[in-house]
């Protein structure tokens, strides 16, 4: 049984849940982090030093963290050739689309835009600031509408694990309460991702916890 550790909120561990959903595997949750507390305690440390969420464990073997990490174990133990290539060339292809999802995408959504605008109080936020970081994420996802209008997936027309890495950021950059841009394919796209079951139960769901009143 694969046990995860890590709060539903976290956007890191909706990625982890959202491939576990895809790649339907039975696993138990366990709230961990930010209200929830617990990562400070011997026993968290232990399976991660950094006392930060996600960690998962599968069966009987060694704790695993960070999420990119986790994500190529499951796909490279669980996913199908479409998910994750057995051959090399094509799963660098599927990589070097995750990696960019994550140090140009998350990167630039979850501290400069989100945190500023959801878990940061009203009268502390700086528009000009937020809408400066909107501007930086967006000059990045003209790349992917450009990668849209010839593919439905992030790395191609299959839903691969690139689409995990970037897709579970996009449900947060479209709620939130900011000015955007106009991306026609990243929104068909996303428009997509909605549809599917494992995004709905792991991915759409409240945040309201994290918010700063």
């Amino acid at each position: 049984m694969i046990k995860v550790w890590g709060r539903k909120t976290s956007s890191n561990v909706q990625a982890l849940m959202w491939c576990i959903g895809e790649l339907d595997l039975e696993y138990e949750r366990f709230d961990a982090g930010h209200i929830y507390g617990g990562t400070d305690t011997p026993e968290f440390i232990a399976m991660n030093p950094n006392q930060t969420v996600p960690v998962l464990q599968d069966g009987a073997d060694d704790p695993l963290w960070e999420t990119g990490a986790i994500l190529r174990y499951l796909s490279s133990r669980y996913a199908n050739d479409a998910f994750w290539p057995k051959e090399l060339l094509a799963r660098s292809d599927v990589d070097k689309w995750a990696e960019w999802a994550k140090l140009n995408i998350a990167v630039g959504f979850t501290v400069p835009i989100f945190w500023k605008v959801v878990r940061t109080t009203p009268n502390d936020q700086n528009p000009i600031a937020i809408q400066a970081a909107v501007t930086s994420l967006e000059n990045k996802l003209r790349i992917a509408e450009q990668k849209f209008a010839t593919t439905d997936y992030l790395a191609g027309n299959n839903f691969t694990l690139a689409d995990i890495q970037f897709g579970h950021l996009l449900f947060r950059y479209y709620d939130i309460d900011i000015k955007r841009g106009k991306f026609p394919a990243v929104k068909a796209y996303y428009d997509r991702l909605t549809k599917r079951p494992a995004y709905q139960t792991h991915v759409m769901i409240s945040y309201d916890e994290l918010r700063l009143i």
